[in-house]
């Protein structure tokens, strides 16, 4: 009926089969006029409202200059439409024209084809303008459109030329030629719609980001990447050459559109978490009420249910632990975020899978086609055409499929981490306690990771069923019911999967367990590294770790195993399956007999249907993995922020500061550390905060930030804050950033500022002044110029009210004086401010305005200086003890105007240049000032002013070892040989050929397998009618059987050896690691951010642990599949040996290029991540800085920049695997189609079994290859792993910890210190820090030692311990030279109290003793007399007692007592105190000194002093000034000669008669 209607519009046949049997086929002329010439118009027609739309939305015309190629473009389409309007004419002519033949019209084909052209034409001449007004660069649409056209073309195009070559003349020549001449415009239009057409604005952009610029051949074929592949080739890529992300990929708005969809997410899930608890509670009360004649049973069975009880609550708790939180709604989140996206790649797989099946079909009829020798060869070329084309189409929208599901996993990464980010600023303390900042990176770098890893394979869950139905649907119509014993194979094997798979995920439990305990050990190690080395106490964490580490190799070899099994199941699913099924087959009647399309066509069937079963197992490991990591973030992120409504800001109030009726705790169920607490401040006041240890002052400045819990009242607060920590926060950034931290620079207040905080003679020493990098915590500053910094950055953020908390603590008495005057006192920068002091300097006291006494959580007294005084309460009674010293501060204070013979004080100070990054020299400038502010002489004057002069002018040139941190080294180039060398060698060679030898027996098995069945389908040409022998087929069955066992097997072996020996491989790798990095001298970790450090520990052992051993095993895998292929097709056609070696060629070269690039890419992905957690780290450290200055929205950009610097080489290392897949895809498809086009060409010559087998092989290859490729280059990536572990294995190390030259058991005995011209500086391209030391301190002398800041106090204890070994000159201790022994044997048997109090996680006990040398009652011992006995009998555990990381749960003077009580403990000869007292009051203070000057009254004590208070009666002094003894005698001779320590005495209020008086 259709036909009829069709012939008579076109006016001839239709359709008739004869076109098609013979020789030469061609279409009829009806299917050229109608359906060649539909197929692209409707295509066109649908998509033109689109582009449309432009045309009637833009209000505002794009009235840009017209480019070039627009107007090329529509000048085609015009003459196009010419061309339609001139057919039109000749029909017209024909039919209506003066000699027009009035008994034949032309048909009506003749007059609507025409004018479906003229209105087509148009329509493009629009389309074209729309998408000018939309700014479009090209459209896909419209590239389809002509390509559809051309292609349907070329059927016509042959059909007139045929015709006009077989009758040797053109017929009709206007048409002929008008066909030709459009045609010629169609290909010049095809190719015109391949170019983008870029506004000129756009260039810049487009130089910053190509694909912004791509057209949509470059799009879909990545070409766009062109350049950077080629730039990575030529040369190593950095960081510069990366390219801006696109807007929607960028950090800012990933978060954004995630946060906009978590918000109301997470409060349903807060709603629903509330009503299950509320039901819980319900049902909890309504049990506790039917229950009560419980009650009424005998008192000993009461205690043993009550012990029962307790043990259900624990497990209880357990369980309870898991779901205490609102959960189920990240998943609904991400959905709802990518939403779009997923679509997008929902599709693309949908259309690969359907073409996946095509092939098989194809393969099918080629088969029969070289069976048949009848049939024509035009059709085995077609077959070869259409396979190649199929699998074209299959390659592009596979890549595209893979490329959106990896961006898509980019993005859910990114979306994830600024999350966590963001929840880590507003965290209350409750959840912080929960979860170190190891762990929180973890949640960041890991479980953000495994999201991302997850989201690229999610469509598979879907889409693997969905290839497995339509593989059995196939499957049945080739071999009928047969199938179902190949299905019950597949249904038995996935119950073991899923065993295999729990019990993978919990030894993955376990796993990340001991992953995250061995980081957070290594994380303090190597936070208090130097505590570790001058204690020497290395080993003993050392084993800690190694234990962690041995029980982690233990989880990991049991998951490793695991994975055998899984493999050996998932290797021997094909081969098993497709045995059951053609032994079934074949057996179930004798009319059954296997040909050659059935089995080849059955065995690619069985290749598609091997991907989704290996593939879903391991998904759905993966998922359950991911089900951990969904947990974590679901807890951390919906835990509690900190409650913003504690601290109120009612400007109602009239002062500056209200705490009404408040008790504060640090947890919400703790008892509050701060009871009742109610104080006003006005505006403007200075109040200090005074009482012991412990007492509560640092708790009273966290609740005024808000950072603690209000269990009653509230706190009010007018006006902005700024905080200064009792431990200055640096972060790793320029002293100037520092200090303005964000805010606008304004160099006259700067300079201000730097003066008053008395940074300016810091800043002159420091190598790049005020732009001087500083290190990870400030680790280039002493103590003093942190806490200066942060002081300086308070007064720099002009706020309202400032909260000090001690910061004169860590600095010397003066550079305090000089603090206290020009910033913090009634005369400082800060006199109109509030401002909240926490001190223990008493000698500040009369100048404040308020005084308030903490005593045990409770405000016991406020008042003025002179009223608490009079009071006689607990501050009077605490001022008494020091009353002396105070009355002569006062003296020396009020006589100050006669001291004008002290100027010269140091002759040529001026010049003196002190040693280094590590020193300042405030004082000795103060010193100059004051002196130059009394005598008013100029000249003095000038001399400094030219010297500043000079200085600026050679600071321009940066000198050797100015920036201290150095740039993460990478390495670029290929990965040496040597490096997957030294793997091999840490695995073993015996086990690395062993693997090598059985996966090659298992490739022949699998070749030798599919041989077989090649040989036993020519069976059914042989007994062609005849019966089948059943001896025969038992052979076939049983040789096919075995062979697809072996190769099961040799792949488990093959397996488990691979597993045995990476398991070693990662032992040895990281014990050197380890073993290297505590034996590296600690300059290295002075120059070096420990996040570097950690990232070896952490991402690189984990990529030797469970990346290497996974790509090493999948490329040789993949390199012996590749070779099988080859030799297959080679075996089967000859032939196609010509053709391998340019294929060879080409995969070659795109593989070269590509890795080059790629591998690059990844290492600048894995630099560009440290900064990410390192800055997360420093975040995390300096909450309560950031919240107090309000600035956390500064650290969000900052992260979202610092994770779009990782995202630029993430997403281009994405987008180059694309690149080379497309490519390689290529070659794939190219072996494809010369195996079947030599195939059809050599069809007499070969039998139809072979061209099967050598198809079915060709088909595969693609895949092959292209995981040949991935995997070489991710083992290549990941053997990085080994080359960056390497690096720091082979750092040079610090001397041996023990050597052949030991000293003797009980040395040193009398404890004498001798050192002879002792120079040292701290790293080879600095200047000296001491400058020939020479004295003699015999035994037992107490040894005071002072100086100003930066004298080089520190250094000589460095010296000492040989942190830092001499340049020149030499130390005896007892008559040893010190250099002679091991490091170890030195530093036992000296003792030190450092500066910072370090303590390790892990128990009291541990951070007192970690090698058990002691026992209980001596470690009591030692408590009692450093005065924590009743503190810590006082807690649960005793000396088990968990201290938190970095003693977080103990209070600053409570971890220096501890210190205290280690040196006690560890009683040797001689005494190290480095201003051991700073952080402490002065009554522990005073328990300190005394403890020491009883306990270690038979030892040598050198104190490094702050406080001259606490050396004035040591035996001898010695005053240290720019690293050389300038006095050197007891202090009452010093003060008596008026030199250096007279004026430092002078200072701290220290007079000859005073010191009599002590």
């Amino acid at each position: 009926m259709c036909a009829a209607a069709l012939e008579e519009y076109c006016g001839s046949i239709f359709w008739n089969v004869s076109y098609l049997k013979r020789p030469d086929p061609d279409l009829p002329l009806c299917v050229e006029q109608t359906v060649l010439v539909w197929i692209p118009l409707c295509f066109l027609w649908l998509c033109a409202p689109w582009h449309l739309l432009a045309l009637c939305q833009s209000a505002n015309v794009n009235t840009k200059q017209l480019s070039k190629l627009y107007i090329c473009k529509q000048l085609v389409a015009s003459l196009l439409f010419l061309t339609a309007i001139a057919h039109l004419g000749v029909t017209l002519g024909e039919d209506f024209g003066p000699n027009s033949d009035q008994s034949s019209k032309n048909a009506a084909a003749y007059y609507a084809n025409p004018v479906l052209f003229a209105v087509t034409w148009i329509l493009v001449l629009l389309c074209h303008e729309g998408l000018r007004r939309e700014g479009a660069i090209d459209s896909a649409s419209i590239f389809l459109f002509w390509l559809l056209l051309v292609v349907c073309d070329i059927f016509p195009f042959q059909t007139l030329l045929r015709e006009a070559l077989r009758l040797g003349e053109v017929r009709d020549v206007p048409r002929f030629s008008l066909f030709y001449i459009s045609f010629g415009l169609k290909l010049i239009s095809l190719v015109l719609s391949t170019v983008a057409d870029i506004p000129p604005e756009a260039k810049d952009l487009i130089k910053k980001n190509p694909e912004a610029g791509a057209a949509f051949l470059s799009r879909i074929t990545f070409n766009w990447l062109n350049s950077m592949v080629l730039k990575g080739y030529k040369q190593p890529l950095v960081q510069e050459d990366m390219w801006d992300l696109n807007e929607s990929d960028s950090t800012a708005f990933i978060n954004e559109r995630f946060q906009h969809f978590m918000k109301p997410e997470l409060d349903a899930a807060r709603v629903r978490f509330q009503n299950k608890m509320k039901r819980k509670l319900f049902q909890n009360i309504h049990s506790a009420q039917e229950d009560p004649q419980q009650n009424g049973l005998s008192s000993g069975l009461g205690k043993r249910e009550e012990r029962g009880k307790k043990e259900d609550e624990k497990k209880k708790k357990d369980n309870k632990e898991e779901e205490n939180y609102p959960n189920s709604w990240l998943i609904t989140t991400i959905y709802k975020t990518f939403k779009r996206i997923l679509i997008e790649s929902f599709c693309f797989k949908l259309l690969e899978d359907v073409l996946t099946f095509v092939s098989p079909q194809l393969l099918k009829l080629m088969i029969s086609f070289t069976q048949d020798k009848s049939r024509y060869a035009w059709e085995g070329y077609l077959y070869a055409v259409l396979l190649m084309v199929v699998a074209l189409l299959q390659s592009l929208t596979l890549q595209q499929y893979f490329q959106r599901c990896h961006v898509l996993g980019m993005k859910v990464r990114t979306a994830l981490m600024a999350a966590v980010y963001k929840k880590a600023l507003v965290v209350s303390n409750d959840t912080r306690k929960e979860s170190t900042v190891g762990e929180m990176v973890n949640l960041m770098s890991a479980d953000a990771q495994r999201f991302n890893d997850v989201t690229n394979f999610i469509h598979l869950l879907w889409s693997c069923p969905l290839q497995i139905i339509i593989s059995i649907v196939f499957l049945w119509l080739e071999l009928g019911p047969s199938v179902l014993a190949g299905l019950g194979v597949m249904v038995l094997i996935i119950p073991t999967n899923a065993v295999l798979a729990t019990k993978a995920r919990k030894l993955q439990i376990e796993n990340m367990n001991f992953k995250d305990k061995r980081m957070k050990i290594m994380n303090e190690i190597l936070n208090g590294i130097k505590i570790l080395k001058l204690y020497a106490w290395e080993p003993s964490f050392q084993k800690q770790v190694e234990d962690i580490r041995g029980e982690e190799l233990k989880v990991m070899k049991k998951s490793a195993y695991l994975h055998s099994f899984s493999i050996l199941t998932s290797c021997c699913i094909p081969a098993l399956v497709s045995l059951a099924t053609f032994a079934i087959f074949v057996s179930v009647s004798n009319d059954n007999v296997l040909t050659a399309e059935r089995a080849f066509t059955s065995i690619s069937l069985f290749n598609i249907l091997r991907a989704p079963l290996a593939m879903l197992p391991m998904l759905i490991a993966s998922i359950v993995q991911t089900a951990v990591s969904k947990k974590r973030l679901e807890k951390f992120l919906a835990g509690e922020d900190i409650d913003s409504d504690i601290v109120r800001q009612d400007p109602s109030f009239n002062t500056a500061v209200s705490i009404c009726d408040g008790s504060f705790a640090w947890e919400k169920d703790a008892k509050p550390l701060l009871k009742d607490v109610n104080l006003d401040i006005e505006p403007g006041r200075l109040v200090a905060v005074v009482g012991a240890v412990g007492s509560g002052k640092s708790s009273l400045m966290s609740a005024l930030l808000g950072e603690m819990h209000s269990t009653k009242g509230f706190i009010n607060i007018g006006g902005s804050l700024a905080f200064v920590p009792q431990q200055a926060w640096i972060q790793n950034a320029t002293l100037k950033d520092n200090i303005l931290f964000g805010s606008p620079h304004e160099e006259e207040n700067f300079k201000k500022v730097i003066q008053a905080c008395a940074l300016a003679p810091d800043l002159e020493l420091l190598p790049g002044g005020d732009l001087t990098e500083i290190g990870e915590k400030g680790i280039n500053l002493s103590g003093g110029q942190k806490q200066r910094v942060s002081l300086a950055r308070a007064v720099y953020s002009q706020a309202d009210i400032y909260l000090l908390d001690d910061p004169l603590s860590a600095v010397d008495s003066h550079v305090g004086k000089h603090l206290f005057e020009n910033v913090i006192g009634p005369n400082g920068l800060l006199k109109d401010k509030t401002r909240i002091l926490v001190t223990h300097g008493i000698s500040f006291l009369p100048y404040v305005d308020e005084i308030v006494v903490l005593e045990n959580g409770v405000i016991s007294e406020v008042g003025s200086y002179e009223n608490l005084r009079a009071s006689g309460g607990t501050f009077s009674k605490f001022l008494d003890t020091y009353a002396t010293e105070q009355s002569n501060q006062r003296n020396s204070e009020t006589g100050e105007g006669q001291d004008a013979e002290d100027i010269e004080l140091f002759p040529g100070g001026d010049n003196a240049q002190p040693d280094g990054a590590s020193e300042d020299t405030v004082s000795l400038t103060l010193e100059q000032e004051n002196s130059i502010r009394r005598s008013q002489r100029n000249g003095s004057v000038r001399l400094r002013r030219n010297n500043s002069l000079t200085k600026s002018a050679n600071a321009d040139e940066p000198q050797k070892g100015q920036k201290l941190i150095e740039k993460e080294t990478m390495e670029i180039g290929q990965v040496k040989l040597a490096v997957f060398l030294q793997y091999l060698r840490a695995m073993g060679w015996g086990y690395s050929a062993m693997v090598f030898l059985i996966y090659f027996i298992q490739t022949a098995a699998f070749t030798g397998q599919n041989l077989w069945l090649s040989d036993w389908t020519s069976d059914s040409v042989e007994y062609y009618n005849m019966t089948y022998p059943s001896w025969k087929r038992d052979t076939r069955v049983g040789v096919f059987g075995a062979l697809g066992v072996a190769q099961g097997l040799f792949v488990f072996f093959g397996t488990l050896l691979l597993a045995n020996a990476s398991i070693d491989a990662s032992r040895i790798l990281h014990s050197r690691l380890l073993n290297n990095i505590l034996r590296v001298p600690m300059v290295f970790f002075d120059t070096t951010p420990i996040g570097r450090v950690i990232n070896r520990f952490a991402k690189d052992i984990f990529t030797i642990d469970e990346a290497i051993p996974a790509s090493l095993r999948s490329c040789l895998l993949c390199l012996m599949s590749v070779l099988g292929t080859v030799f297959v097709i080679c075996m089967a056609t000859p032939f196609f040996a010509i053709v391998i070696i340019p294929l060879a060629l080409i995969y070659f070269f795109v593989q070269r290029f590509y890795i080059a690039a790629s591998r690059q890419l990844r290492r600048l992905d894995s630099v560009s991540r440290s900064p990410i957690y390192s800055h997360f780290g420093e975040t995390v450290s300096g909450l309560s800085v950031i919240r107090a200055y309000k600035h956390q929205e500064r650290f969000l950009k900052h992260n979202e920049v610092t994770i779009d610097e990782n995202l630029k080489s993430i997403y281009l290392r994405i987008v180059s695997d694309r690149w080379l897949a497309i490519r390689l895809e290529f070659v794939g498809n190219l072996v494809v189609f010369f195996a079947a086009l030599f195939a059809v060409i050599s069809r007499d010559s070969i039998d139809s079994n072979v061209v099967g087998l050598s198809v079915s092989y060709a088909l595969n290859v693609t895949q092959t290859l292209n995981w040949l490729v991935m995997t070489t280059s991710a083992l290549e990536t990941n053997i990085v792993a080994v080359e960056r572990v390497n690096e720091y294995t082979q750092l040079k190390n610090e001397a041996d910890w023990v050597t052949d030259t030991r000293p003797p058991q009980m040395w040193p005995e009398a404890g004498r210190v001798h050192f002879e011209n002792y120079k040292v500086r701290y790293r080879p391209e600095l200047d000296l820090v001491l400058h020939g030391i020479t004295c003699d301190i015999n035994s037992t002398e107490k040894i005071g030692i002072v100086g100003r800041t930066g004298a080089g106090k520190s250094s000589l204890t460095n010296c000492l311990f040989r942190i830092i070994e001499a340049a020149e000159g030499r130390i005896l201790i007892d008559d040893v030279d010190i250099a002679t022994i091991g490091l170890h044997d030195l530093r036992h048997r000296l003792t030190i109290i450092p500066q910072d109090p370090v303590l390790f996680s892990g128990s009291l006990r541990m951070n007192l003793d970690p090698f058990d040398k002691f026992s209980d009652e001596e470690i009591w011992r030692v408590l009692e007399l450093s005065h924590l006995k009743s503190y810590v009998s006082g807690l649960q555990e005793g000396l088990q007692h968990k201290v938190a990381e970095g003693g977080e749960n103990l209070s600053v003077g409570q971890r220096q007592l501890l210190c205290l009580a280690r040196a006690l403990l560890r009683k040797s000869r001689i005494l190290i105190l480095d201003e051991a007292t700073a952080a402490v009051d002065l009554e522990t203070d005073n328990l300190i000194q005394n403890t020491i000057r009883k306990e270690f009254s038979d030892c040598t004590v050198l104190t490094i002093a702050h406080r001259l208070h606490s050396i004035m009666d040591s035996s001898r002094v010695m005053v240290l000034d720019v690293g050389k003894i300038v006095e050197f005698d007891s202090p009452s001779n010093l003060l008596e000669n008026e030199g250096h320590f007279y004026a430092m005495a002078r200072d701290a209020g220290i007079t000859p008669e005073s010191s009599t008086n002590l």
